[in-house]
């Protein structure tokens, strides 16, 4: 079997209303090129397939230090290696809810571009089947392998944090040039793709209007790019303890009237966009 059939795989998630249009099986990778401090999903980061256990679960049995199985699954593995054929398996079983049109597969992470070949035959294999497919991403990856994934979508979902490079390497750990030419590399080789931009609103971050403004003039009035803001919360903080790792954002919070003053911005500035592509306002903001 050729390795390109195989991924590291932490979770499958089935029947999601989040992760693109319609119902979504979304499929997660592991490995990611950053470290956002305020990563929720922080084993997704690492490739390799790593151990966690969770102290809320944990009896105190002793099984564990007997080589037995965890009774309740406080100390579990994160991570496995399975094929395109498996993993295609469990998302043509979904198939039924997908409807006509929207619903489909969409392949997360971590960074789906840090395993390439194995989301590119993914997709393939899923477009072979008559399956709507779509990505969520960092934008971070090799430029010849994300215009080859391109060619596979139905529809990008990618994040642009910030436009300021410096702030990018302090928060995430890499530089945003890459990026930012992926997208608008992506925009111009594929007009017709639709592309569902993301900011996630971090404080001390982009928590600012001049910032999100940069970012809609760089996205620029194209009909099929629509714009969401996400808010900033702490639910991966249990999953960190699990791991046996520090939150980076510590005790950082959202002003709340901040956010919604953000928002409204936002929305003055795509509205016109939505009404051209008809999405329904105020939808996924």
């Amino acid at each position: 079997m050729k390795d390109s059939d195989k991924g590291i795989i932490f979770n499958i998630q089935r029947f999601s209303v989040h992760d693109g249009p319609g119902i979504r099986t979304v499929v997660f990778l592991k490995g990611c090129p950053l470290r956002c401090k305020w990563c929720a999903n922080p084993e997704s980061q690492h490739r390799e397939i790593e151990e966690a256990w969770t102290k809320s679960k944990c009896i105190k049995c002793g099984e564990c230090k007997k080589g037995n199985t965890c009774p309740t699954n406080a100390r579990h593995t994160i991570g496995y290696e399975a094929t395109v054929k498996e993993v295609l398996a469990k998302v043509d079983r979904d198939a039924i809810f997908y409807g006509d049109e929207e619903g489909g597969l969409t392949i997360s992470g971590g960074e789906p571009l840090m395993q390439p070949k194995f989301t590119y035959h993914l997709l393939k294999a899923a477009k072979e089947n008559g399956i709507h497919t779509a990505i969520e991403t960092t934008g971070f990856g090799d430029t010849g392998d994300f215009i080859k994934i391109a060619g596979k979508l139905d529809y990008l979902i990618m994040d642009i944090k910030t436009l300021d490079d410096s702030v990018h390497r302090e928060v995430t750990g890499v530089s945003n040039a890459r990026i930012l030419d992926n997208f608008s590399l992506i925009k111009r080789s594929f007009p017709n793709l639709p592309i569902h931009v993301r900011t996630p609103v971090i404080p001390g971050v982009n928590n600012d209007e001049k910032v999100i403004a940069q970012i809609h003039d760089f996205i620029g009035n194209c009909n099929n790019v629509r714009y969401e803001l996400l808010k900033y919360h702490k639910l991966g903080i249990p999953k960190y303890e699990s791991l046996k790792r520090e939150y980076p954002m510590g005790d950082a919070k959202l002003d709340d009237e901040l956010y919604e003053r953000l928002k409204a911005h936002e929305f003055n500035n795509i509205s016109s966009q939505l009404e051209d592509v008809g999405w329904q306002k105020g939808a996924y903001i």
